[in-house]
């Protein structure tokens, strides 16, 4: 199954002229299970349009547990066992602002202009970080200049993420910049970073609607 362009605005990047193709026939040249199915792999995008970006939020490649990536960062599909990393997220989120979502589905979050960007949207099954070196970077790259011309929050959780900060046009952002939510890192810096509560005090401040975290 060929995997479709979102057709929302993001559709003229320069990646998808100059680097998706290679990209798109390396993918459908690898022999392994590829991850998550084709019709899923540009949904961060398909689900927040740039008009709709209020908040930008990094992850790196997707999971590389079948069933488990849905094309959102971090997010898992309803019934699915939450990963590390978002039972930490959760934790944070609970003792930030005193609730989380009931499950590790996030479509809740893009649907409002929460932007949840893999760096890399493609993994073979069990391989982490095997496709990270594809260029997906690119896409990320342009996304961020593109999200960046209007006044948006960027949340940078680790160094992977943040060595994108580059790719933020000057303007007055909210940019958060933390240890990575994984339970390698998350006790040294992402405990206690209060993201949310942050991004929507931003939001509140500019008479914008502020993001209801919880599902």
């Amino acid at each position: 199954m060929t995997t479709p362009i979102p057709q929302n605005g993001w559709q003229d990047l320069p990646f998808f002229t100059a680097d998706w193709p290679r990209i798109s026939a390396a993918v459908a040249a690898d022999p392994r299970q590829i991850l998550p199915p084709a019709d899923m792999r540009f949904a961060a995008l398909e689900l927040t349009p740039p008009s709709a970006v209020r908040v930008v939020i990094l992850g790196q490649d997707p999971y590389p547990t079948p069933g488990d990536g849905m094309g959102l960062a971090f997010s898992v599909a309803k019934g699915q066992a939450l990963p590390r990393s978002l039972r930490n997220i959760y934790a944070e989120m609970q003792a930030d602002i005193g609730h989380a979502p009931v499950d590790g589905d996030l479509t809740h979050l893009a649907r409002q202009g929460v932007l949840l960007l893999n760096t890399a949207l493609t993994v073979p099954a069990g391989e982490a970080g095997a496709h990270a070196r594809l260029g997906w970077d690119r896409l990320t790259a342009d996304v961020l200049a593109r999200a960046s011309q209007r006044p948006t929050a960027f949340v940078l959780w680790g160094n992977h993420a943040q060595g994108f900060a580059p790719h933020i046009a000057a303007g007055d952002h909210l940019i958060l910049r933390s240890a990575h939510p994984s339970p390698l890192s998350a006790r040294r810096g992402f405990f206690g970073s209060r993201p949310f509560s942050a991004v929507n005090d931003w939001l509140r401040a500019r008479g914008e609607q502020a993001i209801t975290w919880e599902s």
